[in-house]
């Protein structure tokens, strides 16, 4: 790759924020959930690094057959379950769990004969209203469930909590409030903690966690950034100054014009932009790393570049190299600057940047 922007992979990292998943719920069994792209870090290769995971959890079977095809041989469980019934065969060939959360789900399991039964996780919706069996429907799904010839008798319950990420949030008490009435006389498997919970909610830890965010190194609580958990980033997003520009005072930068220089002053124009993943909408103002200097982003980000205020450096230079997130600016900020979250950022990396890996 001639261009300088890149994306750098920290694998220690990654097994140390595992490391901290286990040394958090020590009696659970962990659920990496690596769909996406593994949040844009490379499913495989997270796949590879977390080969202790009791489990995967992936989106679609495109996910699957890939890690199947990278002879992954961890459970791979489908996190929003089949979607048709022709799904079921190439489920069965590639031996993956499967999530079911609505009746159709299960009438397809009852009509459909497969090679062998299913391991299912029926999701029980206990108040985020996306996916899952209302308190009322779920009892006949599960009988429903533990009937059908196609499923193994060995089902786990799961849910999903809305707002764990929120320190005291009145709906997560009602969510927990609910499942544990629904399951406690069920002497089943049980999930319900994601990154958020294993952080703030240790009577979630259950028989299964199922962190994904936290395992990159992000922080899923509000108003925190990952060394407050003792998690380390695992993708930084560099490139390097391609130009320097001397402006005068009043001059405009950029797309629009929407930054005016307040003084004579240098810019640096870097070699990443929207085509890259960093966000279109990240407002002046933004922080970056130059030499470890904080700078600030100015003007629009345009598709293959960004302008950014240099006063802060005494000698700048062309090939000086930038940090637009990582381990010494926390993606967490970027992403409040930007109106968005981090989830957001590390899924837009564009598979155009060079992958490196370190660790």
């Amino acid at each position: 790759m001639t261009r300088p922007s890149r994306v750098v992979i920290d694998r220690k990292a990654l097994q140390h924020n595992f490391n901290q998943v286990k040394q958090l719920a020590p009696n659970a069994k962990v659920m990496a959930v690596i769909k996406a792209d593994a949040y844009g870090h490379g499913i495989v290769r997270v796949a590879e690094t977390l080969k202790d995971a009791d489990a995967f959890g992936v989106a679609c079977l495109e996910e699957a057959q890939q890690l199947r095809d990278s002879n992954i041989q961890n459970r791979i469980v489908l996190l929003e379950g089949p979607y048709k019934a022709v799904d079921l065969e190439k489920i069965v060939d590639l031996s993956l769990d499967i999530v079911v959360h609505h009746h159709y789900q299960i009438d397809m399991l009852e009509q459909t004969a497969t090679r062998c039964p299913l391991n299912v996780w029926l999701k029980v919706d206990s108040g985020m209203h996306r996916l899952g069996f209302s308190p009322h429907d779920m009892p006949n799904a599960l009988a429903r469930l533990q009937t059908c010839k196609q499923v193994e008798k060995a089902i786990t319950l799961m849910t999903h909590l809305a707002t764990a990420n929120e320190q005291a949030h009145p709906l997560t008490d009602k969510q927990l409030s609910c499942f544990q009435s629904l399951s406690e006389n069920i002497h089943l498997e049980k999930t319900i903690a994601n990154s958020a919970a294993l952080l703030s909610l240790s009577q979630t830890h259950v028989d299964w966690v199922r962190p994904g965010l936290m395992l990159y190194g992000v922080s899923p609580m509000v108003n925190t950034v990952a060394s407050d958990h003792n998690l380390k980033p695992v993708m930084s997003l560099e490139s390097e100054i391609i130009a320097i520009q001397h402006l005068k005072k009043g001059e405009s930068v950029g797309y629009g014009a929407t930054w005016c220089c307040p003084e004579d002053m240098p810019i640096g124009i870097v070699a990443a932009g929207y085509g890259d993943g960093f966000p279109r909408h990240a407002k002046s103002g933004t922080p970056v790393l130059v030499n470890d200097i904080r700078c600030s982003l100015i003007g629009r980000a345009s598709m293959d570049m960004l302008t950014i205020d240099l006063r802060n450096l005494s000698d700048p230079k062309i090939g000086d190299k930038v940090i637009l997130w990582g381990k010494s600016l926390p993606i967490e900020e970027v992403a409040q600057h930007a109106g968005t979250i981090p989830y957001e950022l590390l899924c837009s990396v564009h598979k155009r940047l060079a992958f490196e890996e370190h660790g």
